[in-house]
């Protein structure tokens, strides 16, 4: 069964729904934790007014049945949003646990909107396009060029870019759910893993526009070959051959290799490679694996293969990189 809603129907149900009752985020005034609409699911969405202009939002929430929105065109601030399970999505667009989407700031058009009767958990990050405006300081107070497509005018439509979670984005997401202060400091910190995110997600769109897709390829097989990254790094301990991958996706695996190596300016097992690097760097830094269950982990039979290359990646052992 499919539920549809108007959107403005969909956040009246959430404007009706009870806070949360006392919990630990409640001594802080400006973080409110709302029950998700028991007419559509359960869960809780938790809402942190950081500044004036800058909103976090962290939402876990399982719908009981798929739901569709119908949004109007309507105007939109700098928004990011993580998803850490489950997904969502508009028009012919689905996000996954994994994915990101970055938006700039302009009209959203009319879309259609998708929530599976699956458990979603995401944090999102609203930012007035003034705020992020206000750290240009060169004397015209232009945004750089490769970032001016997310200060889109009130009557321009807003921009959208997608991509994959990096390891040092998932670190950030993870501080900031176990944000271990209160009050004033509380804010502090958690506006500047905001930021830090936003600087995260600007260096990796920065290097895609300098790596863009040449036009020789088909979009329908730039999708497909986005796919082929999907699969691997849904799959990193046990990844499928080039072959079974290209199969997979509905290419051959001629186009696939070269194709790989356009969008993502490597070979699949070259980015393969650099990502289980990134994923074993990320559980080090955590400290509660060893050195040869992280490298089981992200798929490395060979531990000494795995010192080699880490050091060779990050200048240090593994070992002496989770000690430190």
């Amino acid at each position: 069964m499919t539920i549809i809603l108007s959107q403005s129907s969909y956040w009246e149900l959430f404007e009706e729904a009870v806070e949360v009752e006392t919990n630990v985020h409640s001594v802080d005034e400006f973080d409110t934790t709302w029950k998700y609409p028991q007419q559509l699911g359960q869960g809780y969405w938790r809402d942190i007014i950081l500044s004036k202009g800058l909103a976090l939002t962290i939402a876990d929430y399982q719908p009981q049945d798929d739901i569709v929105s119908a949004a109007p065109e309507r105007q939109h601030p700098l928004e990011y949003t993580f998803y850490l399970s489950g997904g969502e999505g508009c028009n012919d667009c689905f996000l996954r646990a994994g994915q990101y989407t970055l938006c700039g700031s302009g009209i959203a058009p009319k879309e259609d909107c998708y929530s599976s009767a699956k458990r979603c958990f995401v944090i999102n990050a609203h930012i007035a396009p003034e705020l992020f405006q206000s750290f240009v300081l060169n004397p015209t107070k232009e945004v750089p060029q490769e970032f001016q497509h997310l200060m889109h005018n009130l009557d321009q439509e807003y921009s959208t870019s997608f991509g994959t979670t990096t390891a040092e984005m998932h670190i950030v997401l993870q501080q900031i759910l176990q944000c271990p202060y209160h009050g004033f400091m509380k804010r502090m910190y958690l506006e500047s893993k905001v930021w830090e995110l936003m600087v995260l997600l600007l260096d990796q769109l920065k290097s895609q526009k300098q790596h863009k897709p040449p036009t020789s390829l088909k979009s329908e097989d730039i999708e497909r070959i986005y796919q082929a990254q999907a699969i691997l790094l849904q799959q990193l301990s046990n990844p499928p051959s080039l072959i079974e991958l290209a199969r997979k996706v509905g290419l051959n695996d001629c186009t696939l290799k070269r194709g790989f190596r356009q969008v993502f300016g490597k070979t699949a097992f070259a980015y393969l490679h650099h990502h289980r690097l990134e994923q074993a760097k990320q559980l080090l830094a955590q400290g509660d694996m060893s050195v040869a269950e992280v490298a089981r982990s992200v798929g490395f039979a060979d531990r000494s293969y795995f010192t080699i290359a880490f050091r060779k990646q990050y200048g240090c052992n593994p070992g002496a990189y989770r000690r430190r």
